[in-house]
């Protein structure tokens, strides 16, 4: 069985694994304030060239998102999101559990855009309603798509202008910060936002993201919180250690190398498929496809290879979710795009 169903369903790069297996017989003080957590802080401050804010080791991304929205709002207060984002769409109700709701509006390609966040305040704006107090926009957005600066830059004078605070989800950031086309540096991102974190599950690690806060508001006793959401991991150096290995070298890094290298898959999986004639859900440029194909040739290709099906039938149609990762090989992706076309030239 060949996998594109994630970009986790592999283990951790060698360079992690053999940061982890050297340094494991080492005593270090616990709760991510251990001297490795605190040196990927000092390179992350470093990457985005800002050192006046906090790194915190989260164990994942809904333990990020829930907690970065339940200590930041007051318990009136709501968070906007595109119907689509991950915050609302595929946490099971986590943010909403912590008494804050989920004030959704459709995207535009999966996109948040300023129109939207004035049309949440049109229907929530009086003492009867949840009051919005906070934008959450994932980058890149959970179809695939990807913020231009210019479209980071209004959503941010937005926020200015309304008193929002403004996250942004990174789960798949370097996918987006390596995607052909895209402008955006992660120094310009975080000029722009309140907070966001850099995924490294989802990016060759065996688990963890780093949430960076520039905002002091939403940064007050914030490990506080995250005790209390259950997410701070006695063995928090094990976050820490990872994104060492994940960022010894800045712009150089595994962590881009990687993340490219999964775009790069995806490339060839989308202009493979393209020539067997196939259509796509969405205008993704990073390393989530979503490629849309007869029902019998979906059903067939389910038995060799490992993937979402992204939403019910239609017309005989199925949409598919492909993923590449950094473990993706070449051979995994002609093997995909042979037997596609040999289902698809025999219909």
């Amino acid at each position: 069985m060949i996998y594109f169903r994630s970009d986790y369903s592999q283990g951790a790069h060698p360079k992690v694994m053999e940061a982890l297996m050297k340094t494991n017989m080492e005593h270090t003080d616990g709760y991510g304030l251990d001297s490795h957590s605190e040196h990927a802080a000092r390179m992350i401050r470093e990457l985005i060239g800002i050192e006046d804010c906090s790194v915190h080791m989260m164990v994942g991304g809904t333990p990020c998102n829930v907690t970065v929205i339940a200590s930041s709002l007051r318990p009136y207060e709501s968070v906007i999101s595109v119907r689509s984002g991950h915050a609302y769409f595929h946490e099971t109700g986590a943010v909403e559990g912590t008494g804050h709701r989920v004030v959704t509006v459709e995207g535009i390609n999966g996109k948040l855009t300023p129109e939207l966040i004035d049309l949440a305040f049109e229907e929530y704006q009086d003492e009867h309603t949840p009051l919005p107090r906070m934008v959450y926009v994932s980058q890149p957005t959970e179809t695939g798509s990807v913020y231009s600066r210019a479209e980071m830059e209004a959503l941010s004078r937005k926020c200015s202008e309304k008193g929002l605070y403004f996250y942004v989800d990174g789960a798949r950031l370097g996918a987006a910060l390596t995607c052909r086309g895209n402008d955006l540096s992660i120094r310009e991102l975080a000029s722009l936002c309140d907070a966001f974190y850099i995924g490294g599950t989802k990016n060759g690690a065996l688990f963890g993201e780093a949430l960076v806060i520039k905002n002091k508001e939403m940064d007050d006793h914030f490990r506080f919180m995250i005790k209390r959401q259950c997410g701070l991991l006695a063995k928090g150096r094990l976050i820490g250690v990872q994104f060492e290995a994940l960022l010894e070298g800045g712009s150089d890094s595994i962590y881009f190398s990687m993340a490219s290298h999964a775009n790069h898959m995806a490339e060839e999986l989308r202009e493979g498929l393209k020539a067997l004639g196939v259509g796509f859900d969405g205008e993704s440029r990073t390393n989530q496809l979503f490629p849309v194909l007869p029902s019998d040739v979906v059903k067939e290709l389910g038995k060799e290879f490992f993937f979402y099906e992204w939403a019910p039938e239609k017309n005989g149609m199925i949409p598919i979710r492909l993923v590449t990762g950094w473990g993706t090989e070449e051979s995994d992706v002609q093997a995909f795009l042979k037997r596609a076309g040999e289902l698809i030239s025999k219909r």
